[in-house]
């Protein structure tokens, strides 16, 4: 006996061997079959949908839970125009001399300039002011913070961007588990309200953006109420002195590597940064940014960055790349390529994440080598005029491309990196049909997809670069029931209609955990 009968739907499966279906049977939380395979058997619940638009569960393939979580509940100074009102707020702030102020919503450019390390010194009241930038690659510290930075670490007016934010990052942990948990479920619930049921975290226990070295542990406690794949920081590995003929110069604790865990929480990619971000203007492009003479730098060494992907590879991990501007898609394709040489494997899976200004002659080294590109659409949505205008009318088109990867054989993944931007899949897959920001302006038309790929891209691809692909990313006999029933149809409404799309009910193992109680 089926648990539940679904009917009268339009389901788009996004499995080519049934594309549509009008009915779903549901048993033990996962896919029974569909349409005259489930018809005639009984069920403890019927449901008709009346006609209503199912899809699987959105997969957002790039994201920080633990950020996006405590960003929710922290102070923002996101709506103050003028350096004065952002150090008002940060004056009227509570908070007792010696403890740390976590403040969000920062972004230089529509200030004019940085606020400096003086700035915040005069409205600290004693606290340790941490301002950290939108683009989560940058943050601005008062004069208590600098005090204690390891020597060495270079700011401009305390102003400290990719390794340097690190270090002052270090200094701020580590954040409690019960605080981790809670900002775990607060960004699930959102996730869930957008229909997202499958992401990939960014990077835990270490790196850029980490919050405790055992924050891992607070994803085990978190009951959680979708899946998550964890990516590892490479600046975890280290010698575990392992026998020399196992392949492991570097490694975690106990041997650990991709593919360790359940459906429910399990360990993905190795998490490698290169370079910075475009909205901090860190990302490492072959030619200084327009109007400026410096053209972004790398995360740490190289050499160092090289050693993380060639021992990563050789080791056994999935390796997910953050390479932003070309130069540093360059030097990720070369190490992956050269590692490949020296470690020959077999279904890799590797992923470049954001791949933000990949040049033509770059498309096909994605293909060839089997690299994934994770975009993010919303990246250009909400940045996207910006973004131009740093890059010149020559690079322009090169920005988070679609069409360019699709042509060229390359497997292309949306995600939202939230919450450097709004995670909601829909918007992001507006854009990637339409091309057009926020402001109205058209970035990279020829880069424009179909909504039918903008859909493969948060599903069937998203599953497949988080080696989910047996389980979620499509409608198939045998897949876990995650579900997202949608006020209207992507396929028939006019394109830049698709973003206000409503999510109407969520469902994980075919239970509804967002929205209306349909069933």
């Amino acid at each position: 006996m089926l648990d539940l009968l679904l009917r009268d739907a339009k389901f788009h499966t996004m499995d080519p061997a049934r594309p549509t279906a009008r009915g779903l049977g549901i048993w033990r939380g996962r896919i029974v079959g569909f349409d005259d395979q489930v018809d005639s058997l009984p069920a403890r619940r019927v449901v008709d949908l009346g006609g209503a638009t199912v899809l699987p569960g959105f997969v957002d393939a790039h994201v920080h839970m633990v950020w996006a979580g405590l960003r929710e509940n922290a102070l923002s100074v996101a709506p103050c125009a003028r350096v004065d009102a952002v150090l008002d707020a940060i004056d009227r702030a509570p908070g007792a001399p010696g403890e740390w102020l976590d403040v969000v919503g920062y972004d230089q450019r529509g200030l004019g300039r940085h606020i400096t390390a003086d700035e915040l010194e005069s409205v600290a009241r004693g606290r340790k002011v941490l301002l950290l930038h939108d683009s989560g690659h940058a943050c601005v510290v008062n004069r208590a913070v600098l005090a204690d930075l390891p020597a060495g670490v270079e700011h401009q007016d305390g102003f400290l961007a990719e390794s340097g934010m690190a270090a002052a990052r270090a200094l701020r942990q580590p954040y409690s588990l019960a605080e981790m948990v809670a900002a775990i479920r607060t960004a699930a619930s959102t996730c869930l309200a957008e229909g997202v049921t499958t992401v990939a975290e960014a990077g835990v226990g270490g790196g850029l953006i980490s919050h405790s070295p055992v924050e891992l542990a607070a994803y085990q406690r978190a009951d959680l109420p979708l899946r998550v794949r964890l990516m590892v920081a490479a600046s975890l590995l280290r010698d575990v002195g392992a026998h020399a003929g196992d392949d492991l110069p570097r490694g975690m604790d106990l041997g650990i590597h991709t593919g360790f865990g359940g459906d429910r929480l399990g360990i993905s990619a190795l998490k490698v940064f290169v370079d910075g971000g475009m909205m901090a203007r860190t990302a490492a492009m072959s030619a200084p940014y327009a109007g400026s003479d410096h053209s972004g730098q790398w995360y740490a060494d190289p050499d160092e960055i090289r050693r993380h992907i060639r021992d990563g590879h050789r080791a056994g991990w999935q390796l997910a790349v953050h390479a932003i501007g070309d130069r540093a898609v360059d030097l990720a394709l070369d190490t992956i390529a050269e590692a490949q040489r020296r470690h020959p494997r077999s279904d890799t899976r590797h992923r470049i994440e954001h791949a933000g200004a990949v040049r033509p002659d770059q498309l096909g080294r994605f293909a060839e080598l089997g690299v994934s590109a994770v975009v993010q659409p919303s990246f250009l949505y909400y940045y996207g005029d910006d973004y131009a205008a740093v890059m010149g009318p020559e690079r322009a088109d090169w920005l988070y491309r679609g069409r360019g990867f699709l042509d060229n054989g390359v497997d292309l993944v949306a995600s939202s990196d939230r919450p450097v931007t709004v995670g909601a899949p829909l918007r992001a897959i507006q854009f990637m049909v339409t091309r057009q920001t926020q402001a109205g302006n058209v970035v990279g038309a020829g880069e424009a997809i179909s909504i039918a790929e903008a859909l493969r891209a948060y599903t069937v691809a998203g599953a497949h670069a988080c080696r989910m692909e047996h389980a979620v990313g499509s409608l198939a006999e045998g897949k876990l029931a995650d579900l997202v029933v949608l006020g209207d149809d992507p396929h028939t409404v006019e394109p830049d209609r698709v973003g206000g799309i409503q999510v109407v009910a969520t469902a994980v193992d075919g239970a509804v955990v967002h929205g209306q109680e349909l069933w």
